[in-house]
């Protein structure tokens, strides 16, 4: 009877290990009047007030630069990227700067939420178009909002000047 206990407590323990395995830390954040998500590891801080300098002659949605310690930064509207008019920014509005592969950029939102685990295994794809390629997922939350996941890596190709 104890060696059959230890046999399901040793089973139950990969299990864990296993869902554990999909789980990750997400950032949910709002904009353009969709909830979205993206993994914790590509951001790299969140950024209120910050000045932005135009460009000129660059895409709509390339709101500027920002010098952020010394660093300068593209900054991008995702509700633009989205296809959709650029949000009137209030106080809630802010950048949040991402660090993709060896590239830095900031990305405007209109509110961040908070940190959440989300099971990515639960996670359903999303039928790319040709002009679709922001978002790569979709869930819905224990609090049965549809939450879409950022496909961060799409955002390096669309800040080149």
């Amino acid at each position: 009877m104890a060696e059959e206990l230890n046999i399901q407590s040793d089973a139950e323990t990969i299990d864990d290990k296993e869902d554990s395995l999909n789980i990750e830390r997400c950032l949910t954040f709002e904009s353009g009047g969709l909830l979205m998500y993206m993994s914790t590891k590509y951001v790299n801080e969140i950024i209120n007030e910050q000045i932005i300098t135009a460009l000129p002659m660059v895409p709509p949605h390339i709101k500027g630069i920002i010098n952020l310690r010394g660093s300068i930064l593209p900054v991008l509207d995702i509700c633009m990227l989205m296809g959709k008019e650029s949000a009137e920014y209030t106080n809630k509005t802010c950048i949040i700067v991402l660090n993709i592969g060896s590239d830095s950029v900031g990305i405007i939102v209109d509110k961040v939420r908070q940190v959440i685990d989300i099971d990515l295994s639960v996670a359903q794809s999303i039928p790319l178009r040709n002009q679709q390629k922001l978002t790569n997922g979709m869930l819905t939350l224990d609090t049965n909002e549809v939450a879409m996941s950022l496909d961060v890596n799409s955002l390096i190709p669309t800040q080149m000047m």
